[in-house]
């Protein structure tokens, strides 16, 4: 098939939608022909061919106060969208988002006769954190965006999302369903146990202690000021615990100002970015993974480090809970409270027979996540639903590129 990925948000974006869109194309790309239209990096379009993908480079502009994040702004955007797909023809769009690209696609495709699947990775409380309103305003806010989100999925032959939880959600908020899971999926032969992590410690600084881990962005939305408050009541039982956060983000100086006055400094490691082809050793340099998130619709970086052999601890909340079973592979906590984090991690770092035990229950519940099993779901969904579409009679003359 001539599959057409669309995305808001995609490489070098670091971000869970970002990441899953660009695997899905490198999978698909095995075994199909496959283009992405996604945001340039600069004013200027480009068409590049990068490992086996045709990129569509598309100019854009950068995002106030959210640094290396770019949108493609609305104005001519459908004509854009409606010449890439001319020229490339595609059997189905899959686009990431409701957002002004994918919005864009969404419209030129339906122009066209062009079979779409979306995929829905929006909560709106992942944006609502940076909005200077609370209470019944915030809220209010919040169902606008979902129903604008509803507006473009309703344009869509078929609408997916990461969990049963993701789906329900989108349902409940006004998408229409049915809207069905189908996991981000993971390489399993990359995430695994029995990675080295001894130059991942020497390359980052990492000392060889009881270690507990967070992968990801240093973003308001993560609620990372938990971990750090956690940290003094796991140092009463356990002195030599330290947390290591691996990313970068706007909240780095919050959170090191909040280790100081706690009096943990010496025992939180910032590594910064850490190169994509590293992530695999941070895990393995981990005795436990913690996600204290509240508005994730499945996690990435917590199926990783349950592929590779990591006790979770999460919050619970939205979901987590998916991934997290309580008392099985890890724990779960209630969201912001780090006296409950704090004796759960103590609870894990204390018994390293428990702890081993929970590591391999979260690879074999990471094996459900495989991500061959993705791309072989999304390979059905877009060969039913073109052979649906393309007989019903909608529009399909191609205007010139």
């Amino acid at each position: 098939m001539r599959i057409l990925i669309g995305a808001d948000t995609y490489a070098p974006d670091v971000n869970g939608a970002s990441y899953f869109a660009q695997r899905l194309a490198a999978a698909l790309a095995v075994t199909h022909e496959v283009h992405v239209a996604v945001p340039a990096r600069s004013a200027e379009s480009r068409t590049a061919f990068r490992d086996g993908i045709v990129e569509h480079r598309i100019r854009s502009l950068p995002v106030v106060r959210r640094k290396g994040f770019r949108f493609c702004a609305p104005v001519g955007l459908v004509t854009t969208a409606r010449q890439i797909l001319a020229h490339v023809r595609p059997d189905v769009v899959h686009v990431q988002s409701h957002f002004f690209l994918c919005r864009a696609l969404v419209t030129a495709a339906n122009q066209l006769g062009i079979p779409v699947v979306a995929t829905n990775h929006f909560m709106p409380e992942n944006l609502s954190h940076y909005l200077p309103v609370r209470g019944e305003l915030r809220d209010r806010i919040q169902r606008w965006a979902w129903a604008d989100a509803a507006r473009v999925f309703a344009r869509a032959d078929v609408v997916t999302a990461p969990t049963p939880y993701a789906a329900a959600l989108a349902e409940s908020s006004g998408v229409a369903g049915p809207v069905l899971p189908i996991s981000c999926g993971l390489d399993l032969s990359r995430f695994r146990t029995g990675t080295s992590a001894t130059r991942f410690r020497m390359k980052y600084r990492v000392p060889q202690r009881p270690t507990i881990a967070y992968v990801g962005r240093l973003d308001l939305e993560k609620n990372l000021g938990v971990l750090i408050r956690a940290l003094p009541g796991v140092r009463r039982r356990i002195s030599d615990a330290q947390l290591v956060l691996v990313g970068a983000g706007e909240q780095r100086r919050r959170l090191e100002s909040l280790a100081h006055r706690l009096g943990v400094t010496d025992a939180v490691v910032f590594t910064g970015f850490v190169d994509d082809a590293d992530l695999p050793a941070a895990y393995a340099a981990a005795d436990v993974f913690v996600n204290a998130g509240t508005a994730e619709l499945q996690s990435l970086v917590t199926l990783e480090a349950m592929a590779s052999g990591l006790p979770v601890i999460g919050a619970h909340a939205s979901a987590l809970p998916h991934l997290v079973h309580d008392g099985h592979n890890g724990y779960l906590f209630p969201p912001g409270d780090d006296i409950a984090l704090a004796d759960r991690l103590v609870a894990v770092l204390s018994d390293h027979t428990r702890a081993r035990t929970m590591g391999v229950r979260s690879r074999a519940l990471a094996g459900h996540h495989d991500l061959a099993a993705t791309v072989a779901a999304f390979e059905t969904v877009y060969a039913d639903t073109s052979e649906r579409v393309r007989p019903a009679g909608r529009r399909t003359e191609l205007v010139p590129a």
